[in-house]
């Protein structure tokens, strides 16, 4: 796909991405109103945003599951309407049982948009190019969070729509979103029959269901060490053990367990979980503490958190670009929760009178770690699962980054709620109030005599700070599990194979080109069901027309593509480009020459595609619009992977058919071969990973190195050092030089390092020798043996003398 097309079919998910977080992001900060309204408790402001995230969580394997089998255009208006259905609910709820009820349905299909935007995506965009896109992401995201907390508190400021409307205003955005999915959003359908795993559903549901239940209620409605408690663990853990079993025995299993034998999908998974952790359960609580501890209208509380929003805006968009440009992602995760856990850890010290400047510096530090985890943690497993696993290895990942959340929420809802009961007792106690029971219920600060307000304001205020103290070490764990991930170069293509029934590549020799082997191939191209392959010795000078059918004929007069082809700035001679029309059909061809540079005329005014293709790289595909005037257009290739070099001696002279030899961590062999006359070898055929490079010739010093291949190729020099030599003649008194003599060489250990017989005319040697003691034998006549001292390079003359045989 095109960017244009890449960027069309993202409007529709993007906006859709959009009022999920909208939605999330507007009740966030009106639910202090909403609670304190409808006269719930802090358990009630906790299970409203626990609800949803528990069905998000549940159902995003689901979702991810039958995104690998059905429609994903199909599954994404699915779950906006079911998101529609949800909000249109909430909106009339009138008791807290039935918010929450209406928040888990929005729940069911806010947990279809979160998995099924990264699937899509993953669809459609390489992961390579996928670090750009997802930049597009975390600029709707911040974009989705900035307005919410805005639109959500002017919505509760303004007493002529009231609260019900924070659930009313994503739905007109959710019809545009299914209006222009259906327009712009086109992938192919997997025709195979579906079957979800249903039980394993069932069984997660309610091990995370009675998991949660226990933390929210545990401490207020009965003690942690209780009889209930051991049943909802007891209950929960059942439940989970059955949940594994029945995912072993699964034809279609919710979670294949079988993907967490990929090293990088189990610790990116277990990392997930202690960022969401982090992520939802201290960020959901910001708005109180602005408009709880501080004292600011919702409003304002929302325009608070805006250095939170802009660092994961910046960073997101930045680390995507970086990873886009380098292939390379660690870096960037460590980077994010590094500064996510030193966030966290300053918040811990707010408290209600803490300077705002400070807490501003604090959520940027929180934000820019969002920014640079969310999306890498996905995207390093895309990386390396099947394309038909992307649906499930995606949804997994946001499935346990949601659990994180759903337990996080929970849980430190749970010690708000204890922290701010117990601080608010002692408060009021200094200052001589009896504190009555109120049921837990939300405070309205406005209503309050001015000490006990202060009272209330630091106890919200300390009792936040509580939260992020206990979220600040979730995200260390998850520093430390992102320094177990080994990095993989990232793909720059979506399948793992080539493409089914793709033409053979016919050999090409570049002599041309420094350090390239002999077997270098360039790629065969097939269009429109005409197979044009180039000729064998590759010498095309002249543009090349083919046409998808004989009617066409000479191409009318047009406009002219012409440009450069390079690689870092060399030009990539004998590259192949191929221009096509909007229905897919060839319209012409050319390769570059030695310089790079290649003209196609085009057949009139209009919009084609131009794809290039070398051997080794990756081929690149551009939309270009064509008038009466030459279109000026350069193409960049990367390297697609791969070993080249060039072996030379120390004075510079390239070494023919030096013997290379390429073996993985295993000490397996993966590729060999000798050097061409321009002292280069190549090796297309390695896949990224660390690897020890040796290289021997006759008369030098074998040498041997670690090489590490990336994403594009690497190219490695080597220079090999001339090997010390031992030679002489063997004589004996009154005979001359002796024949067929054997000539032994040892080391200063005594192991034999090599053995030799002379040769008529007495001589012997011994070549590519290090340093160091050795000792000559020689036998025929009595043994006679000789000690020798090597520390120079080239030859040394050792010449022995043999007695007469005994009598």
């Amino acid at each position: 796909m095109s960017h244009r097309q890449i960027m069309e079919a993202l409007s529709g998910l993007l906006l859709g991405l959009f009022v999920t977080i909208l939605s999330s992001t507007v009740v966030s900060n009106a639910l202090p109103t909403i609670i304190a309204d409808l006269h719930a408790s802090q358990t009630t402001y906790t299970w409203v945003i626990t609800g949803t995230l528990l069905s998000m969580t549940i159902t995003t394997p689901i979702w991810g599951k039958l995104a690998d089998l059905v429609s994903k255009k199909l599954l994404i208006q699915l779950a906006l309407v079911i998101f529609v259905v949800g909000s249109a609910i909430a909106g009339q709820a009138h008791s807290p049982a039935m918010l929450i009820a209406a928040r888990v349905v929005q729940g069911l299909g806010a947990g279809g948009l979160s998995a099924l935007v990264q699937v899509i995506m993953a669809a459609m965009i390489t992961p390579r190019e996928r670090g750009r896109y997802s930049g597009y992401t975390g600029a709707v995201f911040a974009l989705a969070t900035v307005g919410g907390p805005l639109i959500g508190g002017v919505i509760v400021d303004t007493s002529w729509l009231g609260w019900r409307w924070c659930f009313y205003v994503g739905v007109p955005f959710a019809v545009i979103a299914l209006i222009v999915l259906q327009k712009t959003l086109h992938l192919p359908v997997a025709k195979r029959k579906v079957k979800v795993d249903w039980l394993g559903a069932t069984l997660f549901s309610g091990a995370a269901a009675l998991l949660l239940l226990w933390v929210s209620f545990a401490g207020d409605k009965y003690d942690w060490l209780s009889w209930q408690t051991a049943a909802m663990v007891g209950g929960a853990v059942v439940l989970a053990v059955l949940f594994v079993v029945a995912e072993t025995f699964a034809s279609e299993p919710i979670v294949p367990l079988k993907l967490f034998r990929i090293r990088t999908l189990s610790l990116s998974t277990l990392a997930s979980l202690f960022v969401g952790v982090a992520m939802f359960g201290a960020t959901t609580f910001l708005s109180q503490y602005f408009q709880l501890a501080r004292g600011d209208s919702p409003t304002k509380a929302g325009l608070m958190t805006l250095p939170m929003i802009g660092g994961l805006a910046i960073a997101s968009t930045i680390s995507g670009r970086i990873v886009t440009s380098t292939g390379r992602w660690k870096s960037i995760l460590v980077l994010g929760a590094a500064a996510m856990t030193v966030g966290y850890a300053l918040l811990s010290t707010v408290r209600y009178d803490t300077a705002y400047w400070q807490a501003a510096v604090f959520m940027f530090c929180v934000g820019a770690g969002l920014g640079m985890t969310m999306q890498n943690l996905v995207l390093c497993v895309q990386n390396q699962v099947r394309p038909q696993e992307l649906g499930v290895a995606s949804s997994t990942v946001s499935f346990f980054r949601s659990l994180g959340g759903a337990i996080g929420v929970s849980a430190l809802g749970a010690v708000l709620g204890n922290r701010i009961t117990h601080y608010m007792t002692e408060g009021l106690a200094r200052i001589g109030v009896h504190a009555s029971g109120n049921g837990g219920s939300l405070p309205k600060l406005s209503a309050l005599p001015a000490p006990v307000r202060q009272v209330v304001q630091d106890s919200y205020g300390h009792g936040i700070g509580n939260v992020f103290m206990y979220a600040a070490p979730c995200a260390l764990i998850a520093v430390i599990v992102i320094l177990f991930i080994k990095e993989v170069p990232l793909r720059t293509s979506n399948a793992q194979e080539p493409p089914t029934g793709a033409a053979p590549s016919m050999p090409v020799t570049d002599a041309s080109v420094r350090g390239r082997h002999a077997q270098h191939r360039e790629p065969e191209l097939v269009s429109a069901g005409v197979r044009n392959p180039i000729p064998a010795n590759g010498q095309v000078t002249a543009p090349m027309q083919a046409y998808a059918s004989a009617e066409m004929g000479q191409p009318p007069a047009g406009g002219m593509i012409r440009g450069l082809v390079r690689n870092g700035g060399a030009p990539v001679p004998h590259a192949v480009l191929t221009l096509i029309d909007v229905s897919g059909h060839q319209i012409g061809r050319a390769t570059t020459g030695a310089d790079g540079r290649y003209a196609l005329p085009a057949p009139g005014s209009g919009t084609y595609v131009l794809i290039a293709a070398a051997g080794d790289h990756d081929p690149q595909a551009a939309t270009l619009v064509v008038g009466d005037q030459p279109v000026d257009f350069d193409v960049t290739l990367n390297g697609s992977g791969g070993l080249a070099g060039l072996v030379r001696s120390v004075d510079g002279t390239p070494i023919e058919g030096a013997m290379v030899v390429v073996t993985d961590a295993r000490g397996e062999v993966v590729a060999g071969g000798t050097t061409d006359t321009a002292g280069g070898f190549l090796f297309p055929a390695v896949v990224p990973g660390v690897y020890t490079l040796a290289v021997s010739a006759t008369t030098y010093r074998p040498a041997a190195m670690p090489v590490e291949v990336g994403g594009g190729q690497i190219r490695q020099e080597v220079e090999l050092l001339p090997g010390m030599q031992v030679r002489g003649t063997i004589r004996a008194e009154g005979r001359g030089p002796i024949p067929d003599a054997r000539v032994t060489l040892l080391d200063a250990a005594g192991n034999v390092v090599g053995v030799t017989t002379t040769g008529p005319d007495g001589e012997y040697a011994f070549t590519g020798l290090t340093g160091g003691q050795y000792t000559v034998t020689a036998t025929g006549y009595p043994l006679v043996a000789s000690g020798i001292h090597l520390t120079g390079q080239g030859g040394d003359a050792h010449d022995l003398w043999l007695g007469h045989p005994a009598e």
